[in-house]
């Protein structure tokens, strides 16, 4: 039976909960001594009923002697996601449903895991005189430079996004960056005076400070340099590199998929090796109709095999994700369909995995989220890079500039969600090159990438960089139990 029980609070946003729920099943895999309590929450930009299907299903698929699952209830009057201080206001209501959930089990948690954007419920972590770990879904690159700008801050008292502005040609030396990183690879957000944001991630830093470490979904051999300066920090908890934790199975993603899935899949059977170029920007991404004609003027001119998810935007709200179901058809160049029939395909949801893993895949146009990136490198999948939002610009910058495992197609592309406006709009030559450039990759990258594959995969056996912090972790949440 389980000796030490664990409560996992994820952020609801696809990416961040399918990564926190992985993590909780790889936690189990290394020592069934811990059981996990995973508590979800809703938030107003998201899709309710798709974030309960994907934890029925995982309530389906997972041990309940081990892992389970408690969604609290829908707040009655949520704020405006438009409004200031939205996320922090979201986690204090949350703050006594949380409570009341702890209060109501039998037993006390040896450990809390909070998701890096829910730090704040640190505050019940205290109360209750358990120590608290934060999981940070992004890579290393994003957790060393919110400790410079937090370290930043409290030098000079002044937030990054009030010293200068984001088109400003300023470059900065990050702790663990080979080279400069210019403003442009920064999250916007940090740069939007009118928001919380500045102030937010500061905030968020602070408190990671306050627990007893940080679970980072990334490996040794992925980012050196980064971890190694992370590791030399002495004025932060224990950093555990234990990535890469990816949602291998689809089934993992949740949702009724199977008809759209094959119909893909047979799509890419009758292609040839290597032939074709992915196209997905990820839960969030979608692009507007001036934008979209540009991608497919590019693509049609490549002259290349193509699979691209082009999701619809909704229209009546702001504040509500791409339609998985409908695609942008009607923004395409006219005849588009009709002469790229016999190479092309349009989708909507994209079963990526399953996709990546297809030995006809032989590039990946990537919005650049974490998770993406990791599962790029998992298959050995070339990536052209056209990042959108969050940190995602910083993940290009590394893949391109530090880790030379991908090309550019635009690295300082950035969309805001809200307003549903992008800094500038890529061209169609812009496109083409990108593409051809990533569909024929010299020796050099396709060797490094091939040797990232395989990293990627040992790390997480027995005797792996990754494995050993995670029994590490595990080794400490079970000797805390023993001493209390």
């Amino acid at each position: 039976m389980p000796k030490a029980d664990l409560v996992l609070v994820p952020t609801p946003g696809t990416g961040h909960l399918v990564s926190a729920v992985e993590f909780a099943k790889l936690v189990i895999k290394n020592d069934k001594r811990i059981s996990i309590l995973v508590i979800v929450f809703h938030m107003p930009m998201h899709n309710s009923a798709t974030i309960d299907a994907y934890i029925e299903s995982q309530s389906r698929e997972v041990d309940s002697d081990y892992i389970t699952f408690l969604t609290l209830p829908p707040l009655s009057n949520p704020p405006d996601p438009a409004s200031s201080g939205f996320f922090s206001l979201i986690i204090d209501l949350q703050k006594p449903l949380i409570k009341q959930a702890i209060k109501d089990r039998s037993t006390k948690p040896a450990a809390f895991v909070f998701d890096l954007m829910c730090v704040n419920f640190i505050d019940i972590a205290k109360e209750l005189l358990v120590p608290s770990y934060v999981y940070f879904a992004a890579g290393a690159s994003l957790l060393n430079l919110m400790l410079y700008l937090q370290e930043r801050f409290d030098e000079k008292g002044v937030c990054i996004g009030y010293e200068f502005s984001y088109s400003d040609d300023v470059e900065l030396d990050l702790p663990g960056f080979k080279n400069r990183v210019p403003a442009k690879a920064l999250p916007m957000l940090l740069f939007d005076k009118d928001s919380e944001c500045p102030t937010f991630f500061d905030d968020l830093t602070s408190k990671f400070r306050e627990t007893k470490g940080i679970l980072i979904n990334t490996f040794t051999e992925l980012e050196p340099d980064l971890i190694r300066s992370l590791h030399d920090h002495d004025k932060i908890p224990t950093v555990y590199p234990i990535g890469p934790i990816l949602a291998l199975e689809e089934n993992s993603r949740g949702g009724p998929r199977e008809d759209d899935r094959a119909s893909i899949m047979q799509w890419l059977d009758e292609r040839p090796t290597s032939s074709v170029v992915f196209l997905c920007f990820g839960s969030m991404g979608s692009f507007d109709e001036e934008q979209v004609k540009e991608i497919a003027n590019g693509l049609d001119r490549s002259g290349h095999q193509f699979l691209w998810s082009l999701r619809r935007p909704y229209s009546e709200s702001k504040h509500v994700l791409p339609s998985e179901n409908e695609t942008f058809d009607d923004a395409l160049p006219q005849g588009f369909l009709d002469r790229t029939s016999h190479r092309g395909k349009i989708i909507g949801w994209a079963p990526q995995v399953h996709v990546l893993a297809h030995r006809a895949i032989g590039g990946f146009v990537s919005h650049c989220g974490w998770n993406s990136v990791l599962e790029g490198m998992w298959f050995g999948v070339p990536i052209a890079t056209w990042p959108m939002y969050s940190e995602q610009q910083l993940n290009a910058f590394e893949l391109v500039k530090e880790f030379e495992l991908a090309v550019e197609i635009r690295m300082d592309y950035q969309r805001n969600l809200m307003k549903k406006v992008a800094n500038f709009t890529v061209t169609a030559d812009e496109v083409e090159n990108g593409v051809r450039k990533l569909m024929s990759l010299n020796e050099s990258m396709k060797g490094r990438i091939d040797e990232m594959r395989n990293k990627s995969r040992k790390v997480l056996e027995l005797g792996g960089s990754s494995h050993t912090w995670l029994t590490r972790f595990v080794g400490e949440v079970l000797e805390s139990v023993a001493i209390n």
